[in-house]
């Protein structure tokens, strides 16, 4: 693999999360991004390796400072963004790097780095990305309901993407993704 950003997108609950970890067990020679977020760590998650846990203040620093790829405030709630520094520097290294975003977070790096690949990852239907979301059961009813909202939002900017992956089968999916990833040094799929 030659070193390029790939952007992962998709709605909420259609496990971007997911096939991320299996490509990091799978593939280690793809850079995974690590996201910053002012969001409490939920059960299990540990900080500098699901994300990187930052107070209001020091995202807005780190905003204010130009150190952020992208960021955006996630279901009306917590900031999540992608750091600079560690994006660039895999890619400077030559390791093909990924991002797993939303869709805002998607618009913007294609704004700086239009030379991205841009995946959509989508459910195979609406009542399984629903049937998902409910059963993670880390969100209230309340934010269950803001998810599935901004997740109709989502589904419909499939087409700004380069291509589109179903999320029926995670070692699938995921190995498609890797798939997707590989390239000629000019750019071409291989």
């Amino acid at each position: 693999m030659a070193a390029r950003l790939t952007v992962l997108a998709g709605p909420t609950a259609v496990g971007k999360g997911t096939l991320a970890a299996w490509v990091r067990e799978h593939h280690p020679e793809v850079w995974l991004s690590i996201s910053a977020t002012t969001r409490a760590p939920r059960p299990g998650e540990i900080d500098g390796v699901h994300y990187f846990f930052v107070s209001e203040d020091r995202f807005t620093e780190l905003v204010e400072s130009g150190e952020m790829l992208e960021w955006a405030v996630v279901h009306g709630r917590a900031r999540y963004g992608t750091p600079r520094g560690p994006v660039e520097a895999a890619l400077a290294a030559g390791r093909p790097a990924l991002l797993e975003i939303d869709l805002q977070g998607a618009r913007q790096v294609r704004a700086s780095m239009p030379e991205a690949y841009f995946v959509f990852l989508a459910p195979p239907s609406w009542d399984e990305l629903v049937r998902r979301l409910v059963g993670r059961g880390t969100e209230t009813e309340e934010e269950r309901e803001a998810r599935l909202a901004t997740a109709r939002v989502e589904l419909a900017a499939a087409a700004e993407f380069d291509t589109t992956i179903v999320n029926d089968d995670v070692r699938r999916a995921a190995q498609e993704l890797v798939s997707l990833m590989r390239f000629t040094p000019d750019g071409k799929q291989r």
